[in-house]
């Protein structure tokens, strides 16, 4: 086939190909949704034969292409599978959608160099190997980069306008005022004055969040208040009637204040005496061995180290809830750490001595598990095709089910033995106490031998240490 007089790039039937939609938040003339994005790229490779792994589908939801520092994870793993030959055939609803800075082009063009890519659009298609089209494609993301330019002035401007006439900043409403901040809401205002007289007076911000959860006071989002968003309202300037700009106080807002300026400067000043304190507490604080490896059997989250009464302890990151998911499950840390680190010696010592790389395999029921996931993704595609199944039915079975693919596939990645170096065979007790070894690395150790460390209820009575609680999931090695 000839187009302008050139031979156009012949394409086989069965191809594989990739699916490449995004959506910003910005004004961009064209919203259309990823889902609708992605329906009309399937219609496509439809008609022109080609073939869509539900793995090459790649969705940048509410991702803004001309901002120069923002990630796109989507578009970096195109980019990284078009690299690898998984395809050679990219499919967008319309080529800004792909890129809408140079930059974009010029790394999509150098992997297209090596591998003839073209790129499928709704309106034309174009051969990233012809010169041609290069030229008429770097033109269009030009165009495409000086229209989010001129965007990225007009709302800087509109912004700074909005500052020097002081009003409060757009967005989602805040407690205690109406949609735009410009109006009080009593009812919430008085939540929002007694939250600030609580602080003032010695209560922290969980024992505040905990008495508006029993009294049954939710926050702006229907959700029970946290340390979090409490901490959050005694530092929002907008209660205080101060309005911001990049980080920067303006002075007084055209809205009414909720706090007095003599409360709101009380607050402040209490708020860095408490930061402080912290700060001298991190450089004092004990270093918890485990950290980011003890999980809490009950809640599936992990279990993070802090004192409790003094002793260091493990305890459920749902502690400080306040709704029904809330868990105080806890573990001494001492113990816990002993038991592990002696668990990691011994593993340690029965290791061969090697620099080299090693390569993990799933087991034969892992294995069979992934092909099951990989036939019911194929499935799940079909039935979305033939619109059995809605778009948000389809997402989100398709997540849970790559989410398990990925899981398994982590455990077949090289693996480094290097960080091992020194610590294998018949010394490892003396290695791991050897003075040139740091707690970040025997943490890191640990990370490596060990997959989790899982906590289940104690069935012992209560002052006595249930060692059968403890499971430990090793990785291969």
């Amino acid at each position: 086939m000839r187009r302008n007089g050139k031979r156009e790039p012949e394409i086989i039937p069965g191809e594989a190909a990739a699916i490449y939609c995004r959506i910003s938040q910005a004004d961009d003339e064209d919203q259309t949704g990823v889902d609708r994005q992605e329906r009309i790229c399937r219609e496509i490779a439809e008609r022109r034969g080609l073939v869509i792994d539900p793995r090459h589908v790649y969705v940048d939801n509410s991702r803004s292409a001309w901002r120069r520092n923002r990630k796109r994870p989507g578009w970096d793993e195109l980019l990284g599978a078009a690299s690898g030959r998984e395809f050679r055939h990219i499919i967008a609803y319309h080529p800004d959608r792909l890129m809408r800075q140079p930059r974009d082009l010029e790394e999509l063009l150098t992997v297209s160099d090596e591998h003839q890519i073209l790129l499928h659009g709704e309106a034309n298609r174009r051969n990233l190997s012809d010169p041609d089209d290069r030229f008429i494609l770097r033109i269009e993301v030009a165009h495409a980069c000086r229209s989010s330019d001129d965007t990225s002035r007009r709302l800087k401007s509109a912004l700074q306008d909005r500052a020097d006439a002081g009003l409060p900043h757009s967005g989602k409403r805040r407690f205690g005022y109406e949609v735009g901040g410009m109006k009080i809401i009593e009812e919430e205002a008085e939540i929002v004055r007694e939250i600030f007289d609580r602080y003032l007076k010695g209560e922290n911000p969980y024992a505040i969040a905990l008495t508006l959860h029993k009294r049954g006071i939710k926050t702006v989002y229907g959700k029970a208040w946290t340390q979090g968003t409490v901490r959050a309202l005694l530092d929002s300037r907008h209660v205080a009637g101060i309005r911001m700009h990049q980080g920067e106080e303006l002075g007084p807002g055209n809205w009414p204040a909720i706090i007095d300026a003599g409360t709101w400067e009380e607050t402040r000043a209490r708020r860095e005496f408490r930061s402080q304190i912290h700060q001298t507490n991190l450089q004092l604080r004990r270093f918890y061995l485990l950290r980011g490896l003890v999980m809490c059997g009950r809640c599936g989250t992990l279990m993070s180290g802090t004192k409790v009464g003094g002793s260091p302890s493990y305890l459920c990151v749902r502690r400080t809830r306040n709704d029904d998911k809330k868990c105080v499950r806890r573990i001494a840390a001492i113990k816990l750490e002993d038991f592990v680190r002696d668990a990691a010696i011994d593993l340690l010592g029965k290791l061969t001595v090697s620099g080299q790389l090693a390569t993990t395999s799933l087991t034969d029921s892992a294995a069979e598990a992934v092909e099951a996931d990989q036939q019911q993704l194929a499935e799940l595609n079909e039935m979305w095709t033939a619109k059995e199944i809605s778009t948000a039915e389809y997402r989100k079975m398709r997540k849970e089910i790559q989410a398990r693919i990925a899981k398994a596939q982590r455990r077949v990645a090289v693996r480094p033995m290097k960080l091992l170096e020194g610590l294998t065979g018949p010394g490892a007790r003396d290695a791991w106490f050897a003075e040139e070894m740091t707690d970040d690395r025997r943490n890191a150790v640990l990370r490596f031998l060990f997959s989790g460390v899982i906590i289940d209820a104690s069935t012992k009575t209560p002052g006595l240490f249930d060692w059968d609680r403890i499971g430990i999931e090793q990785n291969q090695l």
